[in-house]
């Protein structure tokens, strides 16, 4: 009997099969997606099926979802399981849903729904505590109460190991030089007819205080030091039909200090190949998972 035994711990260690019975992860991908109105509330089809099929070939761990419009949590259940994902959570089957997928359990840790518009989702998997963030697309004192919300949850996980990630509707100051330039999107701005009071400039100019509070956190914007500023856009692609000179970033994936030193790639699939998928290029990270333990 121990004769039998002995290989098959030999084996374990030479391969490296953890104790759960998987081989050891050497990367975690992930990536975050705004699908643009649930593929037009399921309507769709064929630009849901090649989102799942791109989704797929770029294999990710961890995907954190928004506007999730018209899915409960069985019908992400069968649109995840196509690309490899067996674990599944929503917040909610009404109006603009987020969710989170994964290769590994999900441990729901909050919905957080009060005070917020289209709420956020705080689960568990791989031993990271993700934030999945999809914030008002109306107003920046909104989002900034909204991130604010956020934020406070953030700090009190006591978490070493968190992720916000999603479409922040925000900009980054770490994009301003290029921001500035762009009168066109700040015309834009100025012509939205969102509400009395509303608008999505702070004193006519383009505000950065949402995404500060995130990065006083901390939280470190993992893109910065592996996308060039011409190439850090996520909205909008030219399936939206917007695309006139107004690029701009508002889909963040945002690391907590322990994880972000661990990140090896981050990439906007802002290219041809996702361009009529939806009104949002996704985003991804790649984390060194050894360094994770």
């Amino acid at each position: 009997m121990i004769n039998k035994i002995k290989p098959f711990v030999l084996l374990m260690l030479t391969f490296g099969v953890s104790s759960n019975g998987l081989r050891s992860q050497e990367k975690l991908k992930v990536m975050t997606y705004n699908i643009w109105n649930g593929f037009d509330w399921g309507k769709d089809s064929e630009r849901q099926v090649a989102t799942i099929e791109w989704i797929k070939s770029q294999n990710p761990d961890v995907m954190a979802l928004q506007e999730l419009c018209g899915y409960d949590e069985e019908k992400l259940k069968r649109d995840a399981s196509k690309w490899g994902h067996p674990f599944v959570m929503i917040l909610k089957t009404e109006g603009y849903p987020v969710g989170l997928t994964s290769k590994k359990p999900i441990v729901l840790k909050e919905r957080i729904l009060d005070g917020m518009s289209h709420g956020s989702l705080h689960c568990q998997t791989f031993g990271i505590d993700f934030f999945v963030v999809h914030l008002s697309p109306s107003d920046c004192n909104i989002r900034l109460k909204e991130a604010g919300i956020i934020a406070e949850k953030v700090r009190k996980s006591k978490s070493e190991k968190y992720i916000l990630l999603g479409d922040f509707n925000s900009h980054s100051p770490f994009d301003e030089y290029f921001l500035e330039e762009k009168e066109v999107l700040r015309t834009a701005f100025e012509n939205q007819k969102l509400g009395a009071g509303r608008s999505n400039l702070r004193f006519g100019e383009f505000d950065y205080s949402v995404i500060s509070s995130f990065l006083a956190l901390p939280a470190i914007d993992v893109c910065l030091d592996f996308t060039g500023p011409d190439n850090r856009y996520t909205y909008p692609c030219p399936a939206s039909k917007e695309v006139n000179n107004r690029n701009e970033r508002i889909d963040f994936i945002l690391a907590s200090p322990e994880l972000a030193k661990s990140c090896t790639k981050a990439e906007i699939f802002n290219k041809e190949e996702t361009s009529l998928l939806s009104d949002h290029y996704p985003v991804m990270a790649e984390f060194d998972y050894t360094s994770l333990d």
